[in-house]
């Protein structure tokens, strides 16, 4: 697992393939012992970085307050994408078609933190905790999409701008939540 996710970092997901095991110093079949096919094995990764994913989110620094902990989660999003881009496009690009169930909840968590924020800050109801929640999260993944596309330079300047932006959207969204309906 860890040497596919290092081949998926280095070379994305259709450069990836089972001969690759070499790297390992074992046989090419020697996947197959653990692994039905390619797509099992890109799962278990897209499994695997929807954990580290979850990880990241949760260790962001926050403050106290509802918002500062959805800010933090938008914050923590962002930089995850811009830390592990190729392993984040995989899996929010070309691996999500193979089993969207298993992806789903290795990503549960993730949703989960950007709703218990959006919740606190709803007042407990859940129509408007979803319509921010969704909103920040959209926020968040379409700044990491930027951000992949150079639209704030290279380097940390960019993920810096990135993340301040993140800050900034939520910090927008969430005072103009109830225009979000």
């Amino acid at each position: 697992m860890d040497t596919a996710m290092e081949l998926i970092a280095e070379q994305g997901v259709q450069g990836f393939s089972l001969a690759e095991a070499r790297r390992l110093g074992v046989a090419v079949s020697a996947p197959y012992r653990h692994f039905a096919d390619r797509d099992e094995l890109l799962l278990a990764v897209g499994t695997r970085v929807g954990e580290l994913l979850v990880t990241a989110v949760m260790a962001e620094r926050g403050g106290d307050s509802p918002e500062d902990r959805l800010v933090a989660v938008a914050r923590g999003y962002v930089r995850f994408a811009a830390k592990h881009r190729t392993l984040f496009e995989a899996v929010f690009g070309t691996l999500s078609p193979i089993a969207e169930p298993e992806l789903e909840r290795a990503a549960q968590p993730v949703k989960e933190a950007f709703r218990t924020a959006a919740m606190a800050l709803s007042g407990g109801d859940p129509v408007a905790a979803e319509a921010l929640g969704t909103a920040v999260a959209a926020t968040a993944h379409g700044l990491a999409g930027l951000l992949h596309l150079g639209m704030f330079g290279e380097g940390e300047r960019a993920v810096d701008m990135a993340v301040q932006r993140a800050t900034g959207a939520t910090r927008a969204l969430v005072a103009g939540r109830a225009a979000l309906g």
